[in-house]
């Protein structure tokens, strides 16, 4: 009789034990799988936010090769006036060349750098036409400068949207969990594309001033 409320015993106690064992896989695996949906999801997050970047990139380079390609068309002309303003022709040589080099690299921050040297000369090229009042009436200028002045004001929309992109995804890449997601998604921060001062705002040039007359000529006494 004793032999057998001993065994009942030890069967009740191995039975309890077992629910213990039970209970603690069963919670681990629930833990597992919580942590494996936390990191999928922080993961995710990573890759998404770096490609709606990238996408927003895209969308600054297009408008900034159509910069690049308008202001070269536009130095072509004003060459045909303005022949001894090599500074300003070098110095957007120089940015295209630094641009384009950029581009093949992948460097975001030469294009950038690249974009704000045009920007600031991009200004002294267009008011070229008050020291050559003949430019007002090509119609080549006129139409490039109105199509420049269009892809500025895109450039602007278009670099206001990726630094909006860039902020989010910088402050998730610095955070304490997203830096572990990132660095397993091999995400990066991202340089925000900051405009030079003066060329935040697209160039305007108003072709509908007149220069002022010459005055009289004296009268020889």
């Amino acid at each position: 009789m004793s032999q057998a409320r001993t065994r009942t015993r030890y069967a009740g106690q191995a039975g309890s034990l077992l629910a213990v064992i039970i209970g603690i896989v069963v919670l681990l695996v629930l833990i597992g799988i919580a942590f494996f949906g936390v990191y999928i999801r922080g993961y995710n997050r990573a890759i998404r936010l770096e490609q709606v970047t990238d996408e927003a990139w895209g969308n600054v380079e297009t408008q900034l090769q159509r910069r690049f390609d308008l202001v070269g068309n536009l130095v072509e002309t004003v060459k045909g006036y303005a022949t001894q303003e090599k500074e300003i022709f070098e110095t957007v040589a120089q940015a295209r060349t630094k641009y384009f080099q950029a581009e093949k690299t992948g460097s975001i921050e030469g294009q950038i750098d690249a974009s704000n040297q045009l920007g600031s000369v991009l200004s002294r090229l267009l008011v070229l036409r008050e020291a050559y009042p003949e430019l007002k009436s090509n119609q080549n200028f006129l139409a490039l400068q109105d199509q420049l002045e269009g892809t500025e004001n895109r450039i602007a929309v278009a670099r206001t949207r990726y630094n909006e992109t860039v902020r989010e995804l910088n402050a998730y890449v610095r955070s304490f969990l997203g830096s572990f997601f990132a660095a397993r998604a091999g995400v990066k921060t991202k340089p925000f594309f900051e405009a030079t001062q003066g060329a935040e705002t697209a160039p305007k040039v108003d072709f509908s001033t007149k220069p002022p007359p010459a005055p009289a000529p004296q009268s020889v006494p």
